[in-house]
């Protein structure tokens, strides 16, 4: 009998998309000279970061997000128009991901399948690629998650009333922060070269940290052979 799946996964990512301004520190391009950010307003500093990122080719995101049941980590190279590879997990239960050419493909760990599809999946697809269309209802939010210009729209969405913050140093990199006064969260954004996202950062039981590091760098995304498609185990059972 092939194993019963759930949605554990994509409710896990949905979770990250659905956290607006949220965490971290990372890195960026930069120059010697200012960028001049610092000079604008609250929420022209957002709208220049959001156009900066939405124009870059790749970026390496990664860091650690609060949830009601466990810390969800993540560690992903995400390049624009092509999809994105890396690594997620809730509570320490974590499984690699790719998506590219309209697919998303997961292989878990052996607790990871335990926990989505129970003792039989655990035995029946360990080391084993998944793959499933990215607009599928199990698969959407891992999609989401895995496309630039999407994370970057939800990343940097904001509510409310915005405050600028004085310049300081986040992880080596010059920064000038904007903070949502109504989800509490504070972007990092670089004052010198081009104006990314360097860190997003929120306290409470809904905070954590992202990273965005290594804009523009080369990702090389590659689909693994021989995944099984979700569909071929649910028709089998």
């Amino acid at each position: 009998m092939a194993p019963r799946f759930t949605p554990l996964a994509g409710a896990a990512v949905a979770l990250v998309l659905s956290s607006g301004l949220l965490s971290a520190c990372g890195g960026s391009s930069s120059s010697s000279s200012g960028n001049g950010i610092v000079s604008k307003s609250p929420k022209e500093i957002v709208a220049e970061t959001r156009a900066a990122a939405e124009k870059a080719s790749s970026v390496h995101v990664s860091g650690s997000i609060a949830s009601a049941s466990a810390p969800i980590a993540l560690n992903l190279d995400l390049a624009a128009g092509r999809g994105g590879h890396g690594q997620l997990s809730e509570g320490g239960v974590g499984f690699e991901v790719i998506q590219t050419g309209g697919t998303v493909y997961i292989k878990g760990s052996p607790a990871f399948y335990r926990r989505i599809g129970g003792p039989a999946a655990a035995q029946l697809l360990q080391g084993k690629w998944l793959k499933a269309p990215a607009t599928s209802s199990d698969f959407a939010s891992i999609s989401s998650l895995t496309d630039l210009r999407k994370l970057i729209d939800s990343a940097l969405a904001s509510e409310g009333k915005l405050s600028k913050s004085a310049t300081k140093t986040v992880n080596g990199q010059a920064v000038v922060g904007v903070t949502d006064v109504t989800r509490g969260g504070t972007l990092f954004v670089a004052t010198k070269g081009a104006p990314y996202p360097v860190a997003i950062v929120k306290s409470g039981s809904s905070g954590g940290k992202v990273n965005f590091a290594r804009w523009n760098e080369p990702v090389t995304i590659r689909p693994p052979a021989d995944a099984i498609d979700i569909s071929q185990l649910r028709s089998s059972k």
